[in-house]
């Protein structure tokens, strides 16, 4: 398996201290978080695009592009890149142009996005979501796979003979599929022998299931190799302790505090919104959280990956307001206890030369 950390760039509070750090501090601890991954041994750090809510991500590829420049190996990924709001021919320019920067190192991973109000903030309907997801997809692949593109569609004005610049650095780079709720984003990834990146981070285990098990179905349907059926997963935030026991007595008021402060009541019945596993002990039992000693997550991951058959897995170490040191502890004990024995007990090809 190959491990990816993840940053949605959050910028609340703290949920118990109520302390905040300036945004020009929140990012530099974000910089030096990939930094750290990648020294770590970390195969991908990935950037969210958020536009509302207490987030500092609306410009993933400006905090990519600071990455590329103080790093080397990692690979540079996007979590997601919300392509059904965006230009894709804005979207093919910039991020070709950090593939460049980067010599290869990035890939994208597109979806609608999770955060309610920004179809609003774009002037979008949010009922035309996966039409616009879709649509802008499509158009966004043949930019990068194609020269002198004719194109004409429903959200953006015609293209006549546009090959975009600068080109891709090696290659169109991977697209994954964001996946939370829909069997859409599945089915579309399927149609187009793209991987599928489940988000694996509020619902049980059985609804993320279900919308893999859709897409390797629909995968092998569409004549692609099943082989090439790669999958990734995030989780819903890791936290280590010594014990089980040292893990719920050390995050149980932090965790229990987040929960309350992230719970939405006007989404509440929507799924991808509110958590069912409001107490630690839930969370560690049933939840897609990362909670417990090192053998409690090896035990889960593995869990997971029994069902999930999955490539990556995507972890979180700033979701619950761990300062800097802390998060740093939490990507050093995830590399040295649990990531080499999850490595070796679930192989995989993805990334290999």
């Amino acid at each position: 398996m190959k491990f990816q950390v993840l940053s949605l760039i959050n910028h609340a509070p703290h949920p118990l201290t109520h302390e905040q750090l300036s945004p020009a501090d929140r990012f530099e601890e974000v910089l030096a978080v990939g930094e750290a991954a990648e020294r770590l041994g970390f195969d991908a750090y990935s950037i969210g695009e958020r536009h509302a809510g207490a987030f500092l991500s609306s410009s993933p590829t400006a905090v990519l592009g600071a990455l590329a420049a103080r790093t080397s190996r990692i690979k540079l990924l996007t979590g997601v890149t919300v392509v059904a709001i965006l230009d894709p021919v804005r979207v093919a320019e910039d991020f070709a142009t950090l593939d460049q920067i980067s010599r290869g190192r990035i890939e994208l991973v597109v979806g609608k996005g999770a955060e309610a109000g920004h179809f609003d903030l774009f002037g979008l309907d949010e009922a035309r979501q996966w039409d616009l997801q879709k649509e802008k997809y499509e158009l966004l692949r043949r930019l990068w796979t194609e020269e002198g593109v004719d194109w004409e569609g429903e959200f953006r004005p015609p293209l006549h003979r546009v090959t975009t610049v600068p080109r891709p650095y090696a290659g169109p780079p991977r697209i994954w599929h964001g996946s939370a709720t829909s069997l859409n984003s599945p089915e579309l990834a399927a149609k187009h022998g793209d991987p599928l990146f489940t988000a694996n981070a509020v619902q049980p285990r059985e609804a993320y299931a279900k919308l893999i098990d859709h897409y390797r179905e629909r995968f092998v349907a569409y004549g692609h190799d099943p082989a090439r059926a790669h999958v990734a997963a995030g989780s819903g935030g890791l936290l280590i302790g010594d014990t089980a026991e040292q893990a719920v007595t050390r995050y149980k008021e932090v965790y229990e505090a987040w929960v309350r402060r992230n719970f939405k009541p006007h989404l509440e019945g929507r799924a991808g919104y509110n958590t069912p596993f409001r107490t630690i002990e839930d969370a560690i039992a049933d939840g897609p959280q990362l909670i417990g000693s090192p053998q409690q997550i090896i035990d889960k991951i593995l869990g997971y990956h029994q069902v999930y058959r999955h490539d990556l897995q995507s972890i979180t170490v700033d979701g619950f307001g761990l300062d800097g040191v802390e998060q740093m502890e939490t990507l050093h004990r995830f590399s040295e206890e649990i990531a080499p024995i999850v490595r070796k007990e679930a192989p995989t090809t993805l990334w290999d030369a």
